[in-house]
């Protein structure tokens, strides 16, 4: 009885140990980054645009895409690629713009990955100081509209 106890007890020690090592990080649950995205989508209709609004996850997989009635063709793919550069590149994608028009030696940014989309409208989701994740809206006239939008969505849920 104590040979089995004892070989049980040193075979499951170090399964908690190693348990008790493994890392962790924050992230953006689903239900946050709806209302980050929802309100981002209100906000633009309040101004009469017909945008889409996408929300990925830091690793880079959406999490949230709100396409708006009568939102052009584009709008879906011009979210998504903002929402990804800010979550890959932890900077907003008007920044981005300015710097790579700024400092033509770092162009290559552009073409890093066909899904990053250097324009205005997106922004880095971050909560308590963590980046967890990006937020772009696509589809207004101009950048600065798209990216208003995006600060209402990440005020609606307290991020930076």
């Amino acid at each position: 009885m104590i040979r089995t106890f004892a070989l049980a007890a040193a075979v499951l020690a170090p399964v908690s140990l190693a348990a008790q090592d493994l890392p962790t990080a924050p992230y953006l649950p689903l239900a946050t980054a709806t209302t980050a995205a929802q309100t981002a989508l209100d906000a633009c209709a309040a101004e009469g645009q017909n945008v889409s609004v996408a929300i990925v996850a830091r690793d880079g997989a959406t999490k949230v895409l709100l396409k708006a009635d009568n939102s052009g063709p584009h709008t879906a793919s011009s979210a998504t690629g903002k929402a990804f550069a800010s979550a890959g590149l932890g900077r907003d994608t008007a920044g981005l713009a300015e710097f790579i028009a700024g400092n033509p030696q770092n162009s290559g940014l552009r073409d890093m990955d066909p899904r990053l989309v250097i324009q205005a409208g997106g922004l880095p989701i971050r909560i308590g100081g963590a980046l967890v994740g990006g937020i772009g809206v696509g589809g207004a006239p101009s950048g600065d509209i798209d990216a208003s939008c995006a600060r209402a969505g990440l005020d609606a849920i307290g991020a930076e």
